[in-house]
């Protein structure tokens, strides 16, 4: 299983970084998670529109969500139209942007999947085991768990504190945590999101091997290599295991692919 970060920000995407976006491949499938603001330039120096096999999407706010048009209007304006593309997402939460377009224009360029975590936990695409998880956020979050050839990757999408992240993380070959704030959460967020240091806590507690950070705040500091020294500090006072931050073109095997 590889994962290739496309963004990693937060809110809204800086002029070298895009907002949440990760490809995740295995056995020849292509799979997208988050294509938030900016992230279809990312995917597009990689792969061709035709190429994504399936889009999951852990909630509908549009740093998570926002570029599923254009990849759906790529598809579906192209010469030959790319066949439906299967779109994985908690129910409701890509209304906004499915209704960016006139009515119509985009028929057939989508399988719209609605899931909800609470009471449909695993669904599978290509060879991926995809487990999900309710998480508290402002809007309906749908953590997920990965499984392909014996190796996981747990993602939380956003999240408050919870005790299903120790389930979803559990021995995670990679654990891909919001983290927002490097130390405390806002009091009016501190239900809804979460710091490095608590990401760093829920990694240790879950037993994963490795922890990458990501959906930093955009003005977050950072130190002259813009790697999020203030997070990765945080991070490390609770979890011994390897640390990093989701940069685009952040590429991480698990496994021996």
């Amino acid at each position: 299983m590889k994962l290739t970060v496309l963004g990693g920000r937060g809110a809204w995407p800086t002029a070298d970084a895009a907002c949440s976006g990760y490809l995740v491949e295995h056995d020849g499938h292509r799979l997208l998670l988050d294509p938030g603001y900016a992230v279809m330039p990312q995917l597009l120096r990689r792969l061709r529109p035709g190429d994504v096999d399936a889009v999951v999407v852990t909630h509908g706010h549009p740093d998570h969500c926002a570029d599923l048009n254009p990849l759906l209007r790529a598809r579906a304006l192209a010469d030959t139209p790319a066949p439906a593309l299967p779109v994985y997402a908690p129910a409701g939460a890509l209304d906004a942007v499915l209704a960016l377009d006139r009515p119509g224009m985009l028929q057939g360029s989508y399988d719209l999947r609605a899931f909800d975590p609470a009471t449909e936990p695993e669904f599978t695409s290509g060879p991926f085991r995809i487990a999900t998880r309710s998480l508290p956020h402002h809007v309906p979050n749908a953590g997920l768990r990965l499984t392909a050839a014996d190796r996981v990757l747990a993602y939380t999408g956003d999240t408050g504190p919870s005790p299903a992240l120790a389930e979803l993380a559990d021995t995670a070959d990679l654990f891909l945590a919001e983290a927002t704030y490097p130390e405390d959460v806002p009091a009016e967020d501190a239900p809804y999101l979460s710091s490095a240091r608590q990401a760093g806590g829920h990694a240790a507690r879950a037993g994963a091997h490795r922890l990458l950070l990501t959906h930093l705040w955009p003005d977050a500091e950072a130190d002259g290599s813009g790697d999020g020294y203030a997070a990765l500090a945080a991070a490390r006072r609770g979890f011994d295991g390897e640390v990093g931050v989701a940069r685009p073109g952040v590429v991480v095997e698990l496994g021996g692919e």
